[in-house]
């Protein structure tokens, strides 16, 4: 649910595929690649901010009043799987929706996977 801070569960669908070509670490921001590895940007801001890198596959739900339409739409809440900054703390939830991978590991997803394969996400 839109706010709710929490991944939506149910049957997704891969959207859209950011970062074709990106060294791993890459910050993006409204997934434009800035430029900047993550180290540089904690360097300076070390505020323990979790940064959205390397690869993004934009989530868009399947279920309508699941995921999908009004306060629940996962690609209107910008729900992605993506790579972090905080590779140390996967498991833990940390975003506000999002799921959380290892940038190298979001790498090897990023090329097996296509706009229009689907995405369970369960409890």
């Amino acid at each position: 649910m839109k706010d709710s801070l929490g991944t939506p569960r149910g049957l997704h669908e891969i959207a859209e595929r950011i970062g074709a070509g990106q060294p791993p670490g890459m910050v993006f921001k409204s997934r434009v690649p800035t430029g900047r590895h993550f180290s540089e940007i904690l360097a300076r801001e070390p505020d323990n901010e979790n940064l959205i890198t390397t690869r993004i596959l934009w989530l868009r739900g399947l279920e309508p009043g699941v995921n999908r339409g009004g306060n629940v739409d996962t690609y209107e809440r910008y729900v992605y799987i993506h790579g972090t900054n905080h590779d140390e703390r996967i498991g833990e939830p940390l975003s506000a929706g999002c799921v959380l991978m290892r940038n190298l590991e979001i790498v090897e997803l990023y090329e097996e996977v296509r706009v229009g394969d689907q995405v369970l996400i369960t409890d």
